[in-house]
């Protein structure tokens, strides 16, 4: 115990949390642990939104106007900023961010650049053939971050 309250001790201090959400129910309870994180912490949490390319792209053979991208990246900022509203009487927040690019890249490169001494983002929980074929931003964003990550399963919060 004394270790670890040595460990304590000597941790950076807990400044700026990163929440990366897909607007899924596990990602708004990520986020509100992000805030009770922040309250204690007198942190400031960072709420970051990307959509994926491939949402955009032609890969899957779809013809995308640019009135449809227009309406998905309004659609998402809108989303964006009344996750924010609700809880701003709650914690300290930076104005939400918008990405568009490969999800798990786009993490990294924001948690970097506003050297987030933390990321707080919601897992799924998925096995086995699941895992498999949908991939797991959550494993890569702790394989790739230099900041420690908090995973928070569904339900658990």
């Amino acid at each position: 115990m004394a270790r670890f309250v040595k460990q304590l001790q000597t941790m950076k201090p807990l400044k700026t949390i990163l929440v990366p959400t897909d607007f899924s129910p596990n990602a708004n309870e990520a986020l509100d642990y992000a805030v009770e994180l922040a309250k204690r912490f007198d942190a400031r949490i960072q709420v970051l939104n990307v959509i994926p390319t491939a949402m955009i792209g032609a890969e899957y053979g779809l013809m995308v106007t640019q009135a449809m991208v227009d309406d998905l990246l309004r659609d998402n900022q809108a989303t964006l900023d009344k996750l924010v509203a609700a809880r701003t009487d709650k914690a300290a927040f930076a104005p939400p961010r918008l990405e568009v690019g490969d999800v798990r890249i786009q993490i990294e490169r924001v948690a970097s650049e506003i050297h987030a001494d933390l990321i707080v983002m919601g897992t799924h929980g998925r096995r086995g053939v699941k895992r498999a074929l949908l991939g797991s931003v959550a494993e890569s964003v702790v394989r790739t971050t230099a900041c420690p990550v908090l995973l928070v399963r569904e339900g658990v919060s």
